[in-house]
């Protein structure tokens, strides 16, 4: 079992804050770092350690959990000449829970055993509400025995913890959940209009059509803070629209057609081009009200 007194985490945005902070709950020493430190000071305050830089927790902790935005920032904050891999002591594991290329946790993978070490690629599922309730989804890619390590400390912020395949399924698993919500939030919104126009109540027709077969999360959570024009961000459009162009460049690759995917892409390309790109993924709704 992995070492609970030296922990490092990096990434303390919107999900990052709330799963930290579960580990903390649950006992566990914490090391943190963000880019903008303000971020992490409610950690700090529950007991977190700063950390510096990325390098610095390489070389002091064991295990270290990133969640960070773009897969240009994993890059850098594992590939980097002052990246973990490069400072890490053998026998480290790593845990990006960031959405990111598949591809690129195969090179994080392979850098992390050349070094002596392992990595898991783990993104999630359930937006904040998951995150703050412990309620993820975690899908991982890795070796089998790093997953089994990993797992006491993934069970204080998910519930479904899967172990999808060797290094990259944890991300493909997450393209595929984020291929399936892109055409679900098309047919929430254009749902939720037309039961506008034909004069119903919208929240009253969500009473009826969210325990039936169209019921999902995403209908139900999402849909009745769009009828509120609550468009506050539990994933946010320009992190969306990011998932979205990987999964089309990996669909490409392996010569599938997404057409929902493609257009469900171009809506919330335009929904960021009217300057709504830092809100939340039900913000799609404006294109339709």
């Amino acid at each position: 079992m992995i070492s609970t007194s030296q922990i490092g985490f990096i990434g303390t945005g919107v999900m990052g804050r709330s799963m930290a902070g579960h580990l903390i709950k649950a006992g566990h020493q914490l090391t943190v770092f963000n880019r903008t430190r303000s971020k992490a000071e409610f950690l700090l305050e529950m007991g977190a350690r700063w950390g510096g830089e990325p390098r610095d927790l390489a070389r002091s902790c064991g295990l270290i959990i990133t969640m960070v935005g773009y897969p240009k920032d994993v890059e850098e904050i594992y590939l980097g000449k002052g990246g973990l891999i490069a400072n890490a002591h053998p026998g480290s594991l790593f845990i990006d829970m960031t959405t990111s290329s598949p591809d690129l946790a195969k090179r994080i993978a392979s850098a992390a055993l050349e070094a002596g070490s392992d990595a898991l690629d783990a993104p999630v599922s359930g937006g904040d509400y998951g995150a703050r309730e412990a309620l993820l989804s975690i899908m991982v890619g890795g070796r089998a025995e790093s997953f089994d390590k990993a797992r006491p400390v993934l069970a204080c912020m998910g519930k479904t913890l899967v172990h999808q395949g060797p290094a990259g399924s944890g991300q493909h698993c997450k393209m595929a959940n984020q291929i399936a919500i892109a055409s679900g939030m098309m047919a929430i919104c254009e749902s939720m209009a037309y039961a506008r126009k034909a004069g119903l109540d919208p929240e009253t027709v969500l009473q009826s059509i969210g325990s039936g077969a169209a019921g999902s999360w995403s209908l139900n959570n999402l849909a009745p803070r769009m009828l509120k024009g609550d468009y506050d961000p539990g994933f946010y459009v320009k992190h969306f629209i990011k998932d979205l162009k990987i999964a089309l460049d990996s669909a490409r690759a392996m010569e599938v057609a997404l057409p929902g995917m493609e257009l469900a892409l171009e809506l919330y390309e335009r929904l960021a081009g009217q300057g709504y790109a830092e809100e939340g993924t039900q913000a799609l709704f404006r294109l339709y009200s």
